[in-house]
This record gives C-alpha cells, structure tokens and sequence, in this order.
C-alpha cells in the first residue's frame, strides 16, 4: 500500500494542481513550437486538443452538476460555460458581454486566465518570431468550448479576440442546432 504524502499547513493542493496544470500547458505549447513550423500550425493543434477535450467534457461536466437543465436559448448557454463550466475545469469564472443584437454572439471575458499566469514570452522571441501577434496560447480553451457544444448538439465558431495580456476574451458565435442521426445501417 502506498503511503500519501502529506502537505505541509496553510498548502493548498487545489492550488498546487492548478499551478502544475499551467505549468505543464506551458511546457506543451513550449514544445509545440519546437515541433512546429509556425505559431498558425501550433494555433491548430491547440484547438484540435481542446475540441477531443471538450468532447469528453461534456457529458462529465453534466454528470457533475445535476442541476443544470436543458439551456433554450444561446444566453443560458453562455451563462453556463461562463460560471459553471470554466469554474469546473480552470477554477475561474467569466463574464459575458458584447452580444450581437440577433443574440447568437457574445464575449467570454476571463479577468485572470490560469493558461497565462506564468507565460513570459522573452523579447528576443516575440521579436523574432511575432508570437504576441500570432500565438493563440489560449486557443485549447477555444477548441474545448467548440466539442463540449457540439456534443450538446451546438455548432458554434470560437475566436480568441484577446490573449496574454490583462484579460482573455474568447468570441463564440452560434452557427446552428446539429440535428441527431442514426448511422446507416441501425435502427433507432
């Protein structure tokens, strides 16, 4: 049997997993550009893993938090991943704003984005490689929006509009209601 280590008094694990996430994030999107030939193609690769992440989340999130009834309209929605969803998976809630006037757009803005706690891009690099212009670092967050929705039979496009600096505002915009289909060859 294996013994747990005990954390000292006044330590908070929620904290030191929160801090470890980040940290590990910033070692992916580090190696990713490493890997890859340019912030876009890393910007893509963040968005394809938070999209196979936000398709499992979905169903965990509901599971989690019983409470949450079937969302009518895109306003419950954005409510939701604002104050239950982001609280969940990063510990921080956000605000909603900046509706289009036909209701099928609005702003998450993250007042203090984990993702970006401890990113420090150095000069030389930004300078070189334009990263602050051209590095979505928080693109994973718009990916897992994206297949958490389209599990819940929501098509929506997601944007970062604002990264790394004070406030993260990601834009989502409803493209449409995915309608269930059963594959050829089974019956419902």
């Amino acid at each position: 049997m294996s013994k747990q280590a005990k954390l000292p008094v006044g330590i908070d694990s929620k904290k030191i997993s929160g801090e470890l996430f980040t940290l590990t994030y910033g070692a992916l999107v580090a190696e990713l550009l490493r890997d890859l030939e340019s912030p876009s193609e890393v910007n893509r690769e963040l968005d394809k893993m938070g999209y196979n992440i936000g398709l499992r989340m979905a169903d965990d999130l509901l599971s989690k938090n019983a409470q949450i009834g079937r969302c009518t309209d895109m306003h419950q929605v954005a409510e939701v991943l604002a104050k239950v969803a982001l609280r969940t998976y990063l510990g921080v809630s956000a605000q909603v704003s900046n509706w289009s006037t036909s209701n099928d757009q609005f702003s998450l803005l993250i007042e203090s984005n984990p993702l970006t706690e401890f990113v420090e891009i150095p000069p030389e690099l930004s300078q070189e490689l334009k990263l602050a212009s051209f590095l979505l670092y928080s693109q994973i967050i718009c990916g897992a929006i994206r297949g958490a929705l389209q599990m819940l039979h929501i098509e929506v496009q997601t944007a970062i509009v604002n990264d790394l600096n004070q406030n993260t505002e990601i834009r989502v915009k409803f493209t449409r209601i995915l309608q269930e289909s059963v594959p050829p060859g089974e019956e419902y």
